[in-house]
């Protein structure tokens, strides 16, 4: 009863919401990316490989760039004003290059599954190992190191207090203060949303999605719109890898989306590629995996927390293949009357 309390305590604080918001960040990007992706008609598994892969290109290409700017001159030596300069440049570069790594590590997954026909499962399952040991590899290319880029002097990516909002009680403390790149991640569930629904890209990838031949027999090219499908799942993919090494942290470690990418893949799949329901998944799935860290500060077993978020998104995937299976059985039942 007193460990209930205690965790009790712990989760009804401004701050524990704040925290479920901070860590749904990475997750929701990479379920809008699975979005995209699914509704082109092509599963990509490859969400965990490209944010990891975005992750670290935005960190190396933030440092060498900022480091460029200052000549090489110590931030503590220089001119403060350069160094802000510095700073700024590099924050913008190690954004542009991590959505860039995203994309690339798309495309690479596109050109595998459409334009040589191979398994889509099977290739993406291949990035994500290359991606494991080849961000390793490049880090230690770039800094000399295995693990931690520690040595790479990043940007971060600028935290924002809200006008008006950040003086109310509560709820100035828990959506005030936060990462640019979290706000930015709920204005991209209003993007796609946007895209897959006002469009007319958007009209022919749910075509395609749905039945690529008959999109094929009104014209529509259908390679070249799984090719934008998957361009743009790999951009959410980079904004999700920028958003884990250069938001409420400011380096690369290695295997640090900790399978965030297949965490947002279960959010998707449980919305049933909905914008909405998956933003609401990926809410779900932030609140388990913030709780895994609330209760790493009990006496509780370390094991049996960090399997938390884990078994929380198996219970989302069976949840998943239950509704998919009641919707069969109805779709069955009316055609049989």
């Amino acid at each position: 009863m007193e460990l209930i309390t205690q965790i009790l305590d712990l989760l009804l604080t401004p701050a524990f919401a704040a925290t479920v918001l901070r860590i749904t960040t990475p997750i929701l990007f990479a379920a809008l990316g699975g979005i995209m992706a699914r509704r082109c008609g092509i599963m990509n598994l490859a969400l965990e490989g490209s944010m990891l892969t975005a992750a670290l290109f935005a960190v190396v290409a933030s440092a060498l760039t900022k480091k460029a700017v200052l000549g090489g001159v110590s931030a503590a030596l220089a001119d403060p004003a350069l160094v802000s300069k510095a700073t700024t440049i590099g924050m913008i570069a190690g954004f542009v290059a991590g959505t860039l790594a995203g994309v690339a590590m798309a495309m690479f997954l596109a050109y595998m599954a459409v334009g040589l026909k191979a398994d889509a499962y099977l290739a993406g399952l291949a990035i994500n190992t290359m991606a494991s040991g080849g961000t390793v590899f490049i880090l230690y290319l770039a800094a000399g190191e295995k693990g931690v880029s520690s040595s790479l002097d990043s940007g971060a990516m600028p935290f924002i207090d809200l006008p008006i909002i950040k003086d109310i009680p509560v709820l100035g403390e828990i959506f005030s203060g936060q990462n640019m790149m979290t706000y930015f991640a709920w204005l991209c569930v209003i993007l796609v949303y946007v895209i897959l629904f006002k469009t007319a890209t958007g009209l022919r990838i749910r075509a395609v999605g749905e039945n690529p031949h008959a999109a094929e027999s009104v014209g529509v090219n259908v390679k070249k719109v799984q090719y934008i499908a998957l361009a743009l799942s790999g951009l959410f993919c980079g904004f999700g890898g920028v958003s884990l090494s250069m938001s409420y942290v400011q380096f690369f470690s290695r295997g640090m989306t900790a399978g965030k990418g297949f965490i947002g893949m279960s959010a998707m799949n449980l919305g049933n590629a909905s914008p909405v329901a998956t933003a609401v998944a990926a809410l779900l799935f932030g609140f388990f995996d913030a709780l895994a860290n609330v209760m790493q500060t009990l006496s509780i077993p370390v094991q049996f927390v960090q399997a938390i978020p884990y078994v929380a998104t198996l219970v989302g995937l069976v949840i998943f293949a239950i509704q998919s299976e009641n919707k069969v059985k109805k779709l069955k039942a009316k055609q049989a009357k």
